[in-house]
């Protein structure tokens, strides 16, 4: 019909416009659902009036009927009353009415027909609407998916041309290793030197410990309290 033919070429034209200028998919849905319920409040209004117009032709309708029935109430009068002039003049008038009445009758019938189908085109309107309001939203959803797929891989494509950034980052990996090792050495180092100071320290204790119970020995020996080396010691004495 014209009304949805004229929404779908507005639609259809914007459609273009926007994929003439690449706009990101979101930004494109969003503004083609606006432009949809713009023009289907525009259809709304359209087919509004076309329900009024029914409804005027209608009450049109009964008018003419009620007039036509008036008048031949009127000729009734007239033949009982014996005025069968006055009863032919109110005929006459009655089938004005009744030709007006079959004449605005058809205008209505077809009038309310229109407004069935614009009704049904509007109704089926709205659900389409409706169900690209529904796919708008998992649209933007699979575009924002692919557009974070796309950075990553164009992440990654750069890494992966970029090789001096990898020998960069394993030469520094190296440095640390060297580093831990070069630590973990000179803790072994550390230690090893304790241990080597803590035996001297006993050794020398050791030393000290042996040249004093010489010279013990020796000043017994010499004391007499002990004998001396190669003399034989006297057998103690019987009482």
């Amino acid at each position: 019909m014209g009304l949805f033919s004229r929404l779908k070429t507005v639609i259809s034209a914007h459609i273009n416009a926007l994929l003439n200028k690449a706009e990101k998919p979101e930004k494109m849905l969003n503004q083609l659902l606006i432009d949809m319920n713009e023009q289907l409040i525009e259809s709304k209004k359209s087919v509004a009036q076309a329900i009024a117009d029914e409804k005027k032709l209608e009450r049109e309708v009964l008018s003419q009927k009620n007039q036509a029935e008036e008048w031949e109430r009127k000729a009734m009068l007239a033949v009982q009353a014996g005025k069968d002039d006055l009863a032919k003049e109110a005929l006459l008038r009655k089938q004005d009415f009744d030709n007006a009445h079959a004449e605005y009758y058809k205008q209505w019938a077809a009038q309310k027909d229109s407004v069935e189908k614009l009704k049904s085109s509007l109704k089926e309107l709205q659900i389409k609407i409706d169900d690209a309001q529904r796919k708008k939203n998992l649209l933007i959803a699979r575009a924002k998916r692919a557009e974070a797929q796309q950075k990553i891989h164009d992440t990654m494509s750069g890494l992966s041309s970029n090789k001096g950034s990898f020998d960069t980052f394993n030469r520094m990996a190296k440095k640390v290793d060297e580093l831990e090792a070069n630590a973990e050495a000179s803790k072994e180092m550390s230690d090893f030197s304790a241990d080597s100071d803590l035996e001297k320290q006993f050794a020398q204790l050791e030393k000290t410990d042996a040249s004093s119970d010489k010279m013990l020995l020796e000043l017994k020996q010499k004391m007499g309290a002990l004998p001396r080396p190669g003399q034989a010691e006297e057998p103690p004495k019987l009482t």
